[in-house]
């Protein structure tokens, strides 16, 4: 009698782990299924490149490819490069800013319907879909970071930079981070609703490299905006991270002594918190929605 009474106890200890199926921690899963996640990662990654005989080089190929055709139409033709010193570096800091925005907020958006194999079949948290797809763009993002890295070196980095410079890349870095993957967990869920969201985050992309001031310098801007407007332009997620990467990767290889703008780690700091906010409110909405994705596809 006794056996069995202790034999129970050991079962309902064992069970006391378990948790309710379909039941997910949010983000907060994410890392209890980090396996699971580099799978997603190599299979999103084996699917992008089938049948490519190129393969990872297009990550080097695609972006080169548009920054050579920004320098020649801005640079050469409205003679921009004559106006900033080191401009193909200040275009090329800002423009992997947001290509890896754009990237981020156009493969997160699509995650859930292109995995939608998987989300009707077995649950698992759904986030590991956008999280997994920004993990591809980080993978095309750090071969971008490296070549700038490299002609920054040659161009005299290291005889400028200091510690703010360190500190506005990471935080630009994480800015963009957190606010692509915020846009693209709430509209992946909106996209298994209304596919119209995947026509509205391309026209967004769009517009994005015009949008934030990697052609030309923000204060291009401001002499066409009344002060507070500027402030609210200045403050948005994505020109505040090509800010910190302009003032962290091409500031330091030029004979300036001003900031690059007034208050920009600060800005840098506000636009953060925007994006984590942000953050909050997709994963809501998200964990709102997500249990009507395997019916709704």
């Amino acid at each position: 009698m006794n056996g069995s009474k202790k034999q129970k106890s050991t079962e309902d200890d064992s069970l006391g782990d378990l948790t309710t199926p379909g039941q997910s921690k949010g983000l907060l899963s994410v890392f209890h299924y980090r396996y699971l996640l580099s799978l997603i990662v190599q299979k999103d990654l084996r699917v992008r490149y089938r049948g490519s005989y190129l393969g990872m080089i297009w990550t080097y190929i695609k972006p080169l490819t548009q920054f050579f055709v920004y320098y020649v139409v801005m640079g050469i033709f409205l003679g921009l490069s004559k106006r900033g010193e080191n401009y193909a570096l200040y275009l090329f800091s800002g423009m992997i800013v947001v290509n890896y925005f754009t990237e981020t907020f156009r493969v997160c958006t699509r995650s859930i319907r292109s995995n939608r194999g998987l989300v009707k079949k077995i649950y698992l948290p759904r986030e590991l879909f956008p999280v997994s797809s920004q993990r591809v763009a980080m993978v095309h993002f750090w071969p971008q970071v490296a070549i700038l890295f490299l002609f920054c070196v040659i161009n005299g980095w290291f005889y400028g930079v200091n510690w703010r410079h360190i500190v506005a890349i990471v935080l630009g870095f994480a800015t963009v981070s957190v606010f692509g993957l915020a846009l693209g967990i709430l509209f992946g869920a909106l996209n298994v609703f209304y596919q119209d969201a995947e026509n509205f985050v391309d026209v967004i992309n769009m517009l994005s490299p015009w949008l934030s001031p990697i052609m030309y310098k923000a204060s291009v801007v401001s002499a066409h905006l009344p002060d507070w407007l500027m402030h609210i332009y200045l403050l948005y997620p994505v020109t505040a991270s090509a800010e910190l990467f302009h003032y962290g990767f091409w500031y330091p290889t030029t004979d300036q002594t001003e900031a690059l703008s007034s208050h920009l780690l600060l800005n840098g700091g506000i636009g953060f918190g925007i994006a984590c906010v942000l953050l909050f409110i997709a994963e809501a909405v998200f964990k709102r929605l997500d249990g009507r994705f395997a019916q709704e596809l």
